[in-house]
């Protein structure tokens, strides 16, 4: 069941609820474990020696920086919280101080939520960058152009939510749109997060290449797989791997119509095609495409492992794969609905112009199976 909206709780309702938010939230945190992981890691950076290895320190100083934040941000908020009972008492004098205390209850919300959301991300890969797909399905001239609707929408989204994104391949459709395209997410838990997308999503409108003006119905499909940067984590026998070079063309390719330098690599075993024509050069798209063809092998063993733990508990697992998770309906109504947690925005543009967190904090909450434990804000 939500939670109620902050605006019908008292004052002293949401600070009980902050400090019981805090309680559960210390027990998932733990914070003196992060404090003693943090310090632990800085003693090794500064070990002699220890910047010889640039990807390991690197690797190493992330996670001290991950780690110092978490329990840096932990201690700020309970210290913000602890002062709310006495600027409660403050505004029941001073009616100036109630502006203060609803603007500090607020952000105390909004940072309990954001590191309530962090405590969901258990997965192996959770944490790292992540590589989408987006691949236009039934629906023909109408589902190429949804599918590079929804690559934007994807893109927007990460984007402000302050992640790095990189488009390293898209290939163009016959008439409009795309018939696919892969984009790299690098943020904290970028993985993670797109996680929350993976499926197929669902576009009703009228069609602007229908001379009829007929509403259609068209699907694309969206992938994630994880960014895997260490080589020993799946080996790969190039026998297996075909590999094709081409002439880069449409939306992504620095060398657009110049040089062969576009790469696909197809994985005989599994089936599995990827292609990057986006770096510089043939042996860097190649390398590119590597890390893609590891990331996907990954994905693709993860979801054989949840599969497997289904038919072992007798269950039918929604894995993500090929299953419809949201409708986006711009014709005869407007409205976007999500199929797994029914959460519902009547206003598609702002959905397509990349406002995702309502539906993505709702199904990570769903898989988590937790009800939103955090006091509900704006956002929530």
């Amino acid at each position: 069941m939500a939670a109620p909206s902050s605006s019908d709780l008292t004052v002293s309702q949401r600070i009980a609820a902050i400090q019981s938010a805090l309680v559960v939230l210390h027990d998932g945190i733990d914070p003196d474990a992060l404090q003693a992981r943090a310090a632990e890691l800085e003693a090794q950076m500064g070990e002699p020696g220890f910047w010889d290895d640039s990807d390991a320190a690197a690797k190493v100083s992330a996670e001290h920086a991950r780690a110092s934040r978490k329990a840096e941000a932990f201690t700020t908020l309970t210290a913000d919280a602890e002062d709310l009972e006495a600027l409660a008492e403050m505004a029941l004098e001073d009616k100036e101080m109630a502006g203060e205390l609803t603007e500090q209850i607020a952000s105390v919300e909004s940072r309990i939520a954001a590191l309530e959301e962090e405590r969901l991300f258990s997965g192996k890969y959770d944490g790292g960058d992540a590589l989408v797909t987006v691949n236009a399905g039934a629906g023909g001239t109408d589902a190429q152009d949804w599918a590079e609707m929804v690559l934007r929408m994807e893109m927007r989204w990460a984007q402000a939510r302050g992640f790095k994104v990189e488009l390293l391949e898209a290939s163009a459709g016959e008439e409009a749109g795309i018939k696919t395209a892969t984009f790299r997410a690098e943020g904290e838990n970028a993985y993670g997060l797109f996680g929350a997308e993976k499926g197929v999503h669902r576009l009703v409108r009228i069609s602007p290449f229908d001379s009829q003006a007929r509403r259609q119905t068209a699907f694309a499909g969206l992938e994630v797989a994880p960014v895997i940067d260490d080589v020993g984590e799946i080996v790969i026998d190039m026998d297996d791997v075909g590999v094709d070079t081409y002439r880069a063309s449409g939306a992504g390719g620095q060398h657009v119509n110049k040089t062969d330098s576009a790469v696909r690599l197809t994985h005989r075993p599994s089936g599995i095609v990827v292609q990057c024509q986006n770096e510089r050069s043939q042996t860097a798209n190649k390398e590119t495409a590597l890390k893609m063809l590891r990331g996907k092998l990954v994905e693709l063993r993860e979801r054989e492992r949840m599969e497997e733990i289904a038919k072992e508990k007798g269950e039918v697992q929604d894995v993500g794969w090929g299953s419809q998770i949201r409708s986006y309906v711009l014709a005869p109504y407007t409205m976007v609905k999500d199929h797994r947690t029914n959460v519902e925005v009547g206003d598609p543009t702002k959905v397509l112009d990349g406002d995702l967190d309502n539906f993505i904090r709702a199904e990570l909450l769903r898989r988590a199976g937790v009800a939103d434990a955090a006091p509900a804000g704006d956002g929530a």
